[in-house]
């Protein structure tokens, strides 16, 4: 249950475009091991579901057991969020999947920049957010793009 349950999880991230249906038997046998809880039903299963069902087995199969702790770790923590959380938490990854790269790219290096923050500076800076009114908070991430934009025009082409 615990697999089935992780492989969900891994699932949430990627999802194929392509959706060709992913006969049973065309599965590795670690595949295969990992989506056993889903063999009666696979047949009858969405294809797009079966593909990223696939891919995330396969995932699952490539990780180390380090790797797959921090999943199964990562899993307890999405399990335990509301399920409004997570309805916000997919909409705000297809928002984000649809930024260009330039863009991903800087969320995730601000992203990286803020997890080496420590923890008091980086829970002064979640109370201060919390605190801003929303208009506050647009004009906030409007100077910041702003700021950001002069820096990289200044920059030497």
């Amino acid at each position: 249950m615990m697999a089935r349950a992780l492989i969900l999880t891994l699932l949430l991230v990627g999802a194929s475009a392509l959706a060709e249906p992913v006969p049973w038997d065309s599965l590795t046998s670690q595949q295969q091991q990992v989506l056993n809880a889903f063999r009666e039903s696979w047949d009858d299963m969405p294809e797009d579901r079966q593909q990223r069902l696939a891919t995330g087995a396969a995932r699952w199969s490539d990780m180390t057991p380090d790797q797959r702790a921090a999943a199964r770790q990562r899993f307890g923590r999405w399990r335990d969020l509301s399920q409004d959380r997570r309805e916000l938490i997919r909409e705000r990854y297809e928002i984000y999947r649809d930024l260009p790269p330039e863009q991903q790219k800087r969320i995730r290096e601000n992203f990286r920049r803020y997890q080496q923050l420590n923890k008091e500076r980086r829970d002064k800076l979640r109370e201060r957010w919390r605190e801003l009114s929303p208009e506050e908070r647009k004009r906030l991430r409007d100077r910041m793009r702003d700021a950001r934009e002069r820096r990289r025009d200044r920059r030497p082409q």
